[in-house]
């Protein structure tokens, strides 16, 4: 089958690479940024392509465990890095438009968030991610526990819909491309809700199955 063989050569391929080559693109985005590849408005060119990386590197993490239920494909050994990298162009994007967009006036910035609700939205995103990429290390699972841990990361799911909602409520001409993101959102957390209630019948059905009589 064509998933068994992608996921034995998922298997041989090692997760650090994304830590290598997952900066590269906003490195290159604030290089164009410095010498004038970005057009009149470059800061507001980098707020919205940072916002954006983090919203697809949001939903290629979501993504993985419906990949893995529905098509087979584990690709787990990626999340965690997937995830940190997500965080990361997070942070950027929010960097860029406090310090560079805004100054570092932070009254301003405070009232921004208070009054503009994408802002709100966007920042509520920010905040539930930072106890995710905090837990993502061997030793916060250990420490928390197994069941705890994934509790915690339930928090994944609030944070991917409301980045999603924060890219649609952002850009006022409504045009297709955030509400494909936000689609590509539910989409995903449908499937993991199809996904609970097949286990939750199979779970049901085995429960009432009746058991073997000694003969």
């Amino acid at each position: 089958m064509l998933a068994d063989r992608l996921n034995a050569l998922f298997r041989k391929l090692p997760a650090w690479p994304i830590y290598i080559v997952g900066p590269l693109p906003g490195i290159w985005l604030y290089w164009q940024g410095a010498t004038g590849a970005l057009g009149a408005d470059p800061v507001r060119a980098i707020e919205h392509q940072t916002g954006l990386y983090a919203l697809q590197l949001i939903i290629a993490g979501l993504a993985v465990t419906p990949l893995r239920g529905f098509a087979g494909l584990n690709l787990l050994k990626f999340r965690r890095a997937i995830g940190i990298m997500a965080f990361a162009y997070a942070g950027l994007h929010l960097f860029t438009w406090a310090a560079l967009d805004m100054g570092l006036y932070w009254a301003q910035a405070l009232g921004d968030i208070v009054k503009r609700p994408y802002i709100t939205i966007g920042m509520a995103a920010f905040l539930l991610l930072v106890p995710l990429v905090a837990t993502s290390n061997d030793r916060a699972v250990r420490r928390l526990g197994a069941v705890r841990w994934r509790k915690l990361h339930w928090l994944t799911y609030p944070a991917a819909l409301l980045a999603a909602l924060h890219f649609v409520w952002l850009v006022k001409a409504w045009p297709l491309e955030p509400f494909v993101y936000l689609g590509a959102v539910l989409g995903l957390l449908g499937l993991r809700v199809v996904a609970k209630g097949a286990r939750s019948a199979s779970r049901r059905k085995g429960a009432a199955a009746p058991s073997p009589t000694a003969s």
